[in-house]
C-alpha cells in the first residue's frame, strides 16, 4: 500500500513529522517499508509558457523558443520534440538548483544564447525516464512555483501490511490508526447524497448471495469522458502508484484509494438487459480489460447482463463493457464479494489486481453505498451528466459482528499492566467499536471493517499494539501450573521418538500431499483429492507415509547418501462413505550398510530382520504378545512382508519394497519399510516389582526339524503354550537348511529356560515339561527330534 502523506494529512492534522509518523505506524504493527521523497530537491523552478518556437538555425534537432516566465520572455535552446508553442511546461531559470546538485547557468548552445531550461519530469526527479517536457495542465499559473503548484514537498509512504489489515488498504483506514495513535479524534469525512436528475435505473438480479449479499448500481447519462482528470487527482493517484487512464477510471481508482471500495463503471449502451450477478458456466468466456482472453471455470463469480458475462467479479472487467472515449451514459457498481468467494480465485486464472487484493482479504459490507456517492459526485463534477437513483440490492448472507466480552481483569494478566477503563474506552471507540461497560469489563462490537476482530484476544492485541508494545513491562509471566498426572499406562510420542533416534533413524516431516501416480504404487484405497491443489504432484492426501519417506531417501540417495534410517509420524487419510478417516501413524524406512562405516566392521547390509528388531524394540513397551504373519502389500516384497499383530490384532505391516519398485525409485540396496499406528506403540505396561528368584534356572535346548513352510513363530508360540508355568525363557538360535537334512524340511534350535521363584526345579520336572514339548511339537507341525 503505497500513499502520499499530504493526502493522509488532509484527512488528520498530525503534529508529528514524516519520521516519528512512519515509527508510529511499525510500532503499530502496519510496517513502513519505505518512505520517498515525491520529487528530487531543487528550486528557481516556475511555471513558463512558450510563445513560439523555431528551428535552431545550425542543429537540425534543436529549436529556439521564446519562453514566458509572466514576469519577462527568454529566450531558451530547447531538444525536446514536444516543444511547441501554447503549450506550459516547468522552467529553471538563471541561478536554479535541479536534483544532483545541477546549476543552471547562461549557455550559448551552436551558437545560440540560452537563459535556462525547459525540464522534462526526470530532469526534476519526478520519473526515471521521460519522453519530453512536462507538459502542465493549461490552467497552470504562469510565473508560479513548480513545487508549491504541484504540491511537491510530498512523501510517498509505503507500507508491507499483514493480510488481517484489509482496512489499512485505503487513506480513511491508516488516517484512523493515525488518530488514535496521536490521541486525536478520527472525523470521518463524509460523502454527501448526490441530487438524483433522472428516474433510470437498470435492473439488478443477484443468482449467487452467498459471494454476493450486497450490491449497489447507479446510471449516470450524458458524461463527456473526453474531460481530463484534475491534476490534484492524477497526482494522489501517481503518488499511489498508478497512472491516470482517464475520468471515471480515474475516479473509481481514487475512491478505491480513498475509502478502500474497489468499483467499476460499465458503458451501459453496451449492456444487455440488466445486471445478473451468478455463477459462470461450462463453456463460457471473457475478453479482459488487460488484453487476455480466458476461459471462465465454471463455479466463477462473474457480472454478467443477460447475454454475455461483463466481468470476473471481484477481480477485473472486460474489455467488451469497457468504458470509452464514445461512451456516454454509465452504470457504475459497487458490491461486497464474500472473501471466502475471492480467495485464490484470481490466483487461478494467473491474475493479481488492486480489487482482488482487497476483496480477498475483506472489505467492509456497508461501504457500496458510500463509496457510490462518492464516486458519484467526482464524475458529475469532472465530466456532468445526469444521476439515477442508487440501486442497492442485499440479501439475508451479510456478515455479523461478533459481540465479544473483553475482562478487565484479562487485560492486567495478559498484558501484564492495568490499564485505565478510560483509556481501554478511548483507544477501542477510536478504532470505530461499540464499547458498552458491564459487570466483568466491557461488551465490544467490532466495527463493520475490522474481519480479524472475534474473540477477546484480538481485543488485547489492539490495546498492547495502540497504547505501545514499548510501554508494556518486561517482567517473566507468572502462573500457578498444575502438573497432570501422566498415566504409566501410554507412552507419549516423544519418548518413541527418543527411542528411534538412539537406534539411528533421524525424523522426517513431509507432505500430506502426494502424487497420485506414487500413491497409485502403495496403495489401491481412493484418495481424497484436492480441490485447489498446490501442484500436480501434491494433489491427493497420503494413505500411507511410506511414499514420502520413499521421496526422501530417493532424494538422499541421489546425493551419495547410501546409509538411511529414516521414521516419520503423521496422519495417513482414508476416505470412507461418510468421513475422511485421519489416523496417526509412525513409519520408518532403513537401507545400505547394517553398521556405519568404519574400521571394525564389514560391509554387511542391513535386511529384514533388522527392521522386525526395531518395531519388537518400540512394542516390547506393551507388554502384550507380539507376532509377525506373512502379508501381502502393494508396494512391498511379496515375499518379504508381513502383518504386526499385538495381541493378535493387526497393528501395522513391514516388508522389503517391492522389487520393480527399488528400480523405478533407483535404489542400489534393498529398502525396508514399516508402518504402524500410534495407539500401538503407545501402550505401556505398568510397572510392578517382582521379587527375583534366589534359585537356580534350568536350560534345555531342542533342535526339532519341521516342515520349511511352517513359520518360526508358531512353533514357538506352540512351545509357550505347552511347556507350563515353570518356562521363564524361550530363545530361537539357530535356523539350518542345507546339507544333512531333508530338503524339504528345516531344523529349529530353541533354547528353554526353567526357573521356580521358590525352590529349585528337580530333573523330573524339568523333563516331564521337555518330553511334553516334544510330543506337542510332533502331534501339531509333525515335527522330530534332529540327531
Amino acid at each position: 500500500m503505497k500513499f502520499s502523506e499530504q493526502w493522509l494529512r488532509e484527512w488528520v492534522e498530525l503534529g508529528v513529522d514524516t519520521e516519528d509518523l512512519a515509527a508510529q505506524l511499525t510500532m503499530a504493527g502496519l510496517e513502513v517499508d519505505a518512505i520517498e521523497a515525491v520529487a528530487g530537491q531543487f528550486s528557481g523552478v516556475v511555471v513558463a509558457q512558450i510563445i513560439s518556437a523555431e528551428p535552431h538555425p545550425d542543429a537540425e534537432k534543436l529549436q529556439v523558443c521564446q519562453v514566458s516566465d509572466g514576469a519577462e520572455t527568454l529566450q531558451i535552446v530547447c531538444g525536446a520534440a514536444n516543444a511547441r508553442p501554447g503549450i506550459k511546461v516547468p522552467l529553471a531559470k538563471i541561478g536554479a538548483v535541479l536534483p544532483g546538485d545541477f546549476k543552471i547557468k547562461k549557455a550559448k548552445l551552436r551558437g545560440v544564447e540560452s537563459f535556462g531550461m525547459l525540464c522534462a519530469e526526470q530532469e526534476l526527479g519526478l520519473a526515471e525516464q521521460s519522453d519530453g517536457l512536462f507538459e502542465l495542465p493549461a490552467d497552470a499559473p504562469v510565473g508560479e512555483c513548480v513545487r508549491s503548484y504541484l504540491d511537491l514537498n510530498d512523501s510517498v509512504i509505503e507500507l508491507g501490511l499483514t493480510p488481517n489489515r484489509a482496512d489499512c488498504l485505503s487513506i480513511r483506514g491508516v488516517a484512523r490508526e493515525a488518530a488514535v495513535l496521536n490521541d486525536m479524534p478520527f472525523v470521518d469525512h463524509g460523502s454527501a447524497s448526490v441530487p438524483v436528475t433522472t428516474d433510470d435505473i437498470f435492473p439488478i438480479d443477484i443468482q449467487a448471495w452467498d459471494d454476493c449479499p450486497r450490491y449497489v448500481g447507479r446510471v449516470i447519462r450524458n458524461v463527456d469522458v473526453s474531460q481530463p482528470s484534475p491534476l490534484w487527482l492524477q497526482q494522489k493517484l501517481k503518488r499511489a502508484g498508478l497512472r491516470s487512464i482517464d475520468a471515471v477510471v480515474d475516479v473509481t481508482n481514487f475512491v478505491m484509494l480513498e475509502l478502500g471500495q474497489p468499483m467499476h463503471a460499465f458503458d451501459l449502451a453496451k449492456l444487455d438487459g440488466g445486471i445478473v450477478v451468478r455463477k459462470a458456466s461450462a463453456g463460457e468466456s471473457l475478453a479482459l480489460l488487460d488484453g487476455q482472453t480466458i476461459e471462465l471455470k465454471e463455479g466463477s463469480l462473474v457480472i454478467a447482463d443477460q447475454s454475455k458475462p461483463l466481468a470476473l467479479a471481484g477481480i477485473m472487467g472486460g474489455e467488451a463493457s469497457s468504458v470509452t472515449d464514445t461512451t456516454a451514459d454509465l452504470f457504475l457498481e459497487a458490491a461486497f464479494f464474500a472473501p471466502a468467494m475471492i480467495a485464490g480465485r484470481a490466483r487461478s486464472y494467473g491474475l493479481h489486481t488492486d480489487s482482488s487484493h482487497r476483496f480477498e482479504r475483506g472489505v467492509d459490507y456497508q461501504l457500496p453505498v458510500r463509496a457510490m456517492e462518492r464516486a458519484t459526485a467526482l464524475i458529475t463534477e469532472i465530466c456532468g451528466g445526469e444521476v439515477g437513483p442508487a440501486v442497492e440490492v442485499d440479501g439475508d448472507t451479510l456478515p455479523v459482528p461478533p459481540r465479544i466480552l473483553l475482562r478487565e481483569q484479562r487485560i492486567e494478566k495478559v498484558l501484564g499492566m492495568a490499564l485505565l477503563p478510560k483509556d481501554v474506552e478511548t483507544i477501542l471507540t477510536g478504532l470505530g467499536m461499540a464499547v458498552e461497560r458491564c459487570e466483568h469489563g466491557w461488551q465490544v462490537v467490532p466495527p463493520s471493517w475490522r474481519f480479524d476482530i472475534a474473540i477477546e484476544v484480538d481485543l488485547l492485541e489492539e490495546l498492547a499494539r495502540i497504547y505501545g508494545y514499548n510501554k508494556l513491562p518486561v517482567r517473566p509471566v507468572r502462573s500457578d501450573l498444575q502438573i497432570k498426572a501422566a498415566p504409566e499406562s501410554r507412552r507419549p510420542l516423544t519418548k518413541v521418538r527418543q527411542q528411534l533416534l538412539s537406534r539411528g533413524y533421524q525424523e522426517l516431516i513431509t507432505y500430506s500431499f502426494i502424487d497420485p501416480a506414487v500413491q497409485a504404487e502403495f496403495d489401491d484405497r481412493s484418495a481424497v483429492a484436492l480441490r485447489n491443489p498446490i501442484s500436480s504432484d501434491m494433489a491427493v492426501m497420503r494413505t500411507s507415509l511410506m511414499p514420502g519417506l520413499i521421496k526422501a531417501a530417493q532424494h538422499n540417495s541421489k546425493r551419495q547418501q547410501s546409509r538411511l534410517r529414516f521414521f516419520e509420524s503423521g496422519l495417513r487419510f482414508v476416505a470412507g462413505e461418510s468421513s475422511t478417516a485421519q489416523t496417526p501413524v509412525l513409519a520408518g524406512l532403513i537401507t545400505g550398510r547394517r553398521h556405519p562405516e568404519n574400521w571394525s566392521a564389514d560391509g554387511e547390509l542391513v535386511d529384514f530382520y533388522d527392521l522386525k528388531g526395531d518395531i519388537e524394540s518400540l512394542l516390547s513397551h506393551s507388554g502384550k504378545p507380539l507376532s509377525f504373519s506373512p502379508a501381502q502389500n502393494k508396494g512391498l516384497h511379496p515375499g518379504q512382508c508381513a502383518e504386526v499383530l499385538l495381541d493378535g490384532d493387526v497393528v501395522g505391516v513391514i516388508g522389503a519394497l517391492h522389487p520393480s519398485l527399488q528400480r523405478k525409485f533407483d535404489f542400489a540396496n534393498p529398502v525396508y519399510l514399516f508402518e504402524i499406528t500410534v495407539d500401538a506403540v503407545a501402550i505401556q505396561r505398568e510397572i510392578s516389582f517382582r521379587e527375583l528368584s534366589k534359585f537356580p534356572e534350568v536350560r534345555r535346548d531342542l533342535s526339532v526339524l519341521v516342515d520349511r513352510q511352517v513359520p518360526a513363530q508358531a512353533v514357538l508360540d506352540t512351545v509357550r503354550g505347552t511347556a507350563g508355568a515353570y518356562l521363564v525363557n524361550l530363545k530361537l538360535f539357530d535356523i539350518y537348511q542345507g546339507k544333512g537334512i531333508d530338503p524339504e524340511r528345516k531344523s529349529l534350535a530353541l533354547g528353554l529356560t526353567f526357573r521356580e521363584s521358590s525352590r529349585t526345579l528337580n530333573e523330573e520336572e524339568v523333563n516331564q515339561s521337555v518330553e511334553a514339548v516334544v510330543l506337542r511339537l510332533k502331534e501339531a507341525f509333525g515335527a522330530t527330534l534332529r540327531n
